[in-house]
């Protein structure tokens, strides 16, 4: 009689590779996936073929008055005729030329930083479009008397132009404030901590069109008679406040996170706070935060159509205004469509920005 007793071999593990792998892992894994999954392909099969039918096969393209449009479909030379609305908003049309120089330099700047290899050409680069760029941009597209350029008041500026200029100057002008913000909130002066407390908390808890609001009725009312600021600097500053507020927090987080040992090996190098926060643990925090920075900025380029408040016409508010012309009544929904798709393209381009940031800072092994 044998001492061991042979089982018989069991047979090997299932595994599934390619498309069919990936299905039957993420949507067909266990009997409520399968549902979902199904259900969900049944909404596609409602939904998808007649948004296709209308946005592209049954649309018209080179129809070119409202008239020889169909009606049960999109028109998109209603796009192409307003265009220049979309884009620049009442912006003179023989100023174009200006917003379209400043793309131009705005591509060499971020073209010479990513083609630059020597680190030192690259931070000059950085470091200039950081001051020098706002100054050009200014004058290119409001003007300046001084330098024989045009001034273009800043209610003629809309569309797209004014959706990125509202986002990137809150961007911009928010991050720095942020940071300080956040270290004033970490910091051991209880006066400092508790202004930069109660500045977060109070901003936090008020909606930015509140803020919009009293930007455009109230601050106004802080200055002497006969100072008038202009419309789109009153959303500016609000949107910078209420942004601020949210940068701080994602940037305290960060410094929460940065692991207690790193404070202690910056106390015993001997740095001081300014070096320790700026050559040990900001570098790790905004590090950690890329994610959550670039989702908060994300957030505030949606939030760019509540300036409509104040009286300034964003893209969307354009796309609304644009259905005012008597020759091409009826077709707000093609609008709505072609601001959707540039806002989601930009916020994507954002997005996929970001994961690049996370692999290039990346040094976990």
């Amino acid at each position: 009689m044998s001492i061991f007793n042979l089982k018989q071999p069991r047979s090997a593990p299932s595994t599934h590779t390619g498309v069919l792998g990936w299905l039957m892992k993420h949507l067909f894994s266990s009997k409520t996936n399968t549902a979902l999954s199904l259900f969900s392909l049944y909404l596609l099969y409602l939904i998808v073929p007649p948004l296709l039918d209308w946005m592209i096969f049954s649309a018209d393209f080179s129809e070119k008055t409202n008239t020889e449009c169909t009606r049960n479909a999109a028109c998109w030379f209603y796009i192409n005729e307003k265009m220049s609305l979309f884009m620049y908003g009442l912006y003179p049309s023989e100023e174009y030329w200006r917003p379209n120089l400043l793309i131009a330099i705005t591509l060499t700047f971020v073209l010479a930083v990513r083609l630059l290899k020597h680190q030192i050409y690259r931070h000059k680069v950085t470091l200039s479009l950081f001051v020098i760029y706002p100054f050009v941009a200014f004058f290119l597209l409001y003007g300046s008397d001084f330098l024989g350029i045009k001034i273009v008041e800043t209610n003629y500026w809309g569309g797209l132009m004014l959706t990125v200029v509202v986002a990137a100057v809150g961007i911009v002008a928010s991050f720095p404030i942020g940071i300080f913000l956040a270290l004033g909130r970490q910091s051991k002066m209880k006066t400092i901590r508790w202004l930069s407390i109660a500045y977060i908390e109070l901003i936090r808890g008020i909606p930015l069109i509140t803020i919009l609001f009293m930007a455009s009725v109230m601050l106004p009312l802080f200055f002497t008679e006969g100072i008038d600021f202009d419309k789109l600097l009153r959303a500016l500053i609000g949107i910078t406040l209420f942004q601020t507020a949210y940068i701080a927090e994602v940037i305290r987080g960060g410094l929460q996170a940065v692991p207690r040992g790193q404070y202690e090996a910056a106390d015993a190098a001997g740095l001081s706070f300014t070096q320790k926060m700026f050559f040990i643990i900001l570098p790790q925090a905004l590090k950690i935060s890329i994610p959550n920075i670039v989702g908060s900025f994300i957030a505030l380029f949606k939030d760019t159509t509540l300036v409509l408040i104040v009286g300034i016409f964003d893209m969307l508010a354009i796309a609304e205004l644009a259905t005012t012309d008597a020759d091409w009544l009826g077709r707000k929904t093609e609008g709505i469509v072609f601001v959707a798709m540039v806002i989601w393209v930009l916020l994507y381009l954002m997005s996929r920005y970001s994961k690049t940031l996370e692999k290039r800072f990346n040094t976990e092994h």
